[in-house]
């Protein structure tokens, strides 16, 4: 059991100070995975890298729901908490500069690329819930892979997947959020 599990399940039975010692041992991977995602964005972003991992970090530590189970539960919950700060921003970007109801583009299939405009970016956050309620593993992966900015083998590694396994889920996913949002065009 590495250090960060035996510290999750610390907090998990109560352990106040767990939560303390878990934040130096995730932030570096956290603002290195948010430092990557931030890089293609263009210069004056108006979230940074700090502030992303900072917001999830409020997010997840202040929640009721402290029950990881392990590393790659916790990075599963970044992952989630980060799509929804993303997302959160991206349409408050689209409200101020391209209006509310602007029409979705098509994804990209070829290049889930982490400089995704907003509009991309909003297409497959809506999609991806269908995709959870129909395959769980691969809505995990794309909010890795996609959100977070996570490699194949990073992703594979904090699902605890083959790397095999992780390469057909993700063709998997990627042709059917590409369905559903031309679908829903």
């Amino acid at each position: 059991m590495n250090d960060v599990t035996q510290i999750l399940d610390a907090v998990h039975r109560g352990d106040a100070s767990a939560t303390d010692k878990l934040l130096p041992l995730v932030y570096d991977e956290l603002r290195k995975i948010a430092a990557h995602k931030m890089s293609g964005e263009a210069a004056g972003h108006t979230l940074q890298p700090t502030a992303l991992v900072h917001e999830v970090w409020l997010r997840l530590a202040g929640s009721n729901e402290q029950a990881w189970q392990n590393r790659a539960h916790f990075f599963g919950a970044a992952a989630e908490a980060m799509r929804r700060i993303l997302v959160e921003h991206a349409r408050k970007k689209q409200a101020l500069k391209r209006g509310a109801g602007a029409e979705h583009e098509q994804l990209n299939e070829s290049a889930l690329v982490l400089t995704a405009p907003p509009d991309e970016l909003l297409a497959v956050h809506d999609a991806l819930d269908g995709l959870a309620r129909e395959d769980p593993a691969a809505a995990e992966l794309v909010k890795l892979r996609y959100f977070v900015g996570m490699t194949m083998e990073e992703a594979a590694s904090a699902l605890d997947l083959a790397p095999r396994t992780a390469e057909r889920t993700w063709t998997y996913a990627r042709a059917w959020l590409h369905r559903e949002i031309r679908r829903t065009r």
